[in-house]
């Protein structure tokens, strides 16, 4: 059984397919959505999933003790729940969701990388692609076998709100926020209750959706987001991290960048983190 890496962060539909019920490959279904949307992710799940898929919970594989929704989990909890989600260390995994193929899988793709896991990768195209392409999907719960998991986390793939801050001051990273423009400079109210809108000075907006074909919600071709990136005045050859609402769509922009060979950490906090910080400036529409 091979247990070769990912070539590349994301797979296709059409790989997926040829590889299912392979021993060492697992997959999750990270379908999320916020509260304010009446859906749920689990009921979604359980409704229909791909083959074999486990329910991968951005709220639950989360640090409960942080006020702010889904903070990264110390990696020794990362490491226990994924043993019981059935992942192993030396597995390869899939991830997936149900929006536009990305967003909350996106963020399970940065966090099994976060904590020394570079063997996943996003299902392109997510569930929809799948669905709409006729593939085999199931209703009944997977109840995995658990499994060892190791987890150690990669601080260079993230950035916390004190280096954010001093980024601010240096310029040295180049701030790439994911939201749409409307939240992005304040004109549109957040599905969180923030107190202030906007956001943080310096930063671009790059709305994650951009970067994804709205037929097949697969993403776009890499010229394409290369392009998108070019026209945001992105420059591919300096340092950049990535930022949104509450570290969900951020990634989206994390993972994009790595098609094109580049490595972005996301800012965990965000917006959700930054608003509340007395000291930390805010810039918005005028």
């Amino acid at each position: 059984m091979s247990s070769s890496a990912f070539e590349t962060p994301v797979v296709s539909t059409e790989w997926l397919a040829a590889h299912l019920g392979e021993g060492d490959l697992r997959i999750l279904d990270c379908t999320w959505h916020h509260p304010s949307t009446n859906l749920d992710g689990r009921t979604q799940y359980r409704g229909r999933h791909l083959p074999g898929a486990v329910h991968f919970d951005i709220d639950q594989v989360a640090d409960k003790t942080n006020p702010l929704p889904h903070m990264l989990p110390k990696a020794e909890d990362f490491a226990a729940k994924m043993g019981l989600l059935g992942v192993g260390t030396g597995d390869r995994v899939v991830v997936y969701d149900r929006l536009c193929g990305g967003a909350a899988a996106a963020r399970a793709w940065w966090m099994f990388r976060v904590f020394g896991h570079e063997n996943v990768a996003l299902l392109d195209g997510g569930y929809a692609k799948w669905a709409a392409e006729k593939r085999p999907a199931e209703m009944a719960p997977v109840r995995p076998e658990a499994r060892s998991f190791t987890a150690g986390l990669n601080p260079a793939l993230l950035r916390t709100l004190d280096q954010m801050k001093a980024n601010i001051a240096s310029g040295a990273e180049q701030v790439l926020d994911a939201r749409g423009p409307g939240k992005f400079d304040g004109t549109q109210e957040d599905v969180y209750a923030f107190a202030k809108r906007g956001h943080i000075p310096n930063a671009v907006n790059v709305p994650w959706g951009d970067l994804v074909d709205t037929q097949t919600g697969a993403l776009v071709a890499p010229e394409a987001i290369s392009a998108r990136f070019a026209a945001a005045d992105v420059d591919l050859d300096r340092p950049i991290v990535t930022t949104c609402a509450s570290g969900i769509l951020a990634p989206m922009l994390s993972l994009a960048l790595k098609l094109l060979g580049r490595e972005a950490p996301v800012y965990d906090g965000s917006w959700a983190e930054w608003e509340k910080a007395a000291d930390a400036p805010v810039a918005a529409a005028a």
